[in-house]
């Protein structure tokens, strides 16, 4: 996974907000075509938290059949152990490869539930999880250490950028375990995880510019720092400015985008909003001002 971005595809809706399954189809089949490392519906750029259990079969279905097996597919799961061993039984029967299993819902939790909460779901699955730690989900070192020890559990992806303790849980854990920086634009930390042993990233870019984001992974890849930066000032940074304006912007400006370039993945779904129309131009200017910097077209 770390020889391509990670993309997180949009979930496609129609304006009344029912499932759009040929516009999702679409935006998959595009996506795979710029050659990612793996692709992960239903994931928190997907909506997961919006789709019902028959939604989500069809959104898994959907990119399993599109991928063919050219790249693993890692579906999204999450809630309860309860609740996402339902969702793991879907991905099961729908094809996916993997799991990514997101943040329990609203609750903090002490390490010790936190550990068990994956072994539970672990145990009611026969597809590899990878845990992500973010928003109430962090893992210390001993804890983390006993997820390692979890059958199944192959991975970590990680959104806290506490880079002080990810290097601790990197030289922690056994050789293959996996680790992805998932940061909110992870593009913006990328050169600083993979000082630490994390290279392999997701790209919400990747959903709606594929032409940004491999050029930046790319770059990064052949370290020529020059054309990072230059990505990083022109485009990445006056990006995370725009996401950072308005709550749930880190879903409903990629969507947005991916719309301005054609792609019909349709409106986000409340409690997301889409962008106000300044913002909206402000998207507008900043894709364009990307584009041009890898020399591709809106």
């Amino acid at each position: 996974m770390a020889n391509g971005v990670l993309s997180f595809p949009l979930t496609a809706f129609h304006d009344d907000g029912s499932l759009d399954p040929g516009g999702f189809r679409t935006h998959v089949a595009d996506r795979l075509a710029t050659a990612p490392g793996a692709v992960f519906p239903a994931c928190g750029t997907g909506e997961f938290f919006s789709l019902d259990e028959d939604e989500y079969r069809r959104v898994v279905e959907i990119t399993v059949q599109e991928a063919a097996g050219r790249v693993p597919v890692v579906a999204g799961t999450g809630y309860g152990w309860a609740q996402a061993a339902r969702f793991a039984r879907i991905a099961e029967e729908a094809g996916a490869d993997a799991l990514l299993v997101l943040p329990h819902y609203l609750v903090a939790a002490p390490q010790d539930g936190l550990v068990e909460q994956l072994a539970r779901l672990a145990a009611r699955t026969r597809l590899p999880l990878i845990a992500y730690q973010r928003g109430q989900v962090a893992y210390d070192v001993p804890a983390f250490g006993r997820i390692t020890g979890i059958p199944g559990v192959i991975g970590l992806k990680d959104g806290h950028s506490d880079l002080d303790r990810l290097q601790r849980l990197t030289l922690d854990a056994p050789g293959d375990f996996l680790f992805f920086n998932g940061a909110a634009t992870a593009e913006i930390q990328a050169r600083a995880y993979a000082a630490v042993g994390v290279p392999a990233y997701s790209s919400a870019v990747h959903a709606f510019a594929p032409e940004i984001a491999n050029a930046f992974f790319a770059a990064l890849r052949e370290g020529d720092h020059g054309t990072v930066d230059k990505l990083l000032r022109g485009f990445y940074v006056p990006f995370v400015e725009l996401r950072d304006r308005a709550p749930g912007y880190a879903v409903s400006l990629v969507k947005a985008a991916a719309r301005l370039r054609g792609h019909p993945v349709g409106p986000v779904r409340a409690p997301l909003t889409d962008p106000s129309p300044a913002d909206l131009a402000a998207l507008k200017t900043l894709l364009t001002t990307g584009l041009d910097l890898v020399g591709a077209a809106l």
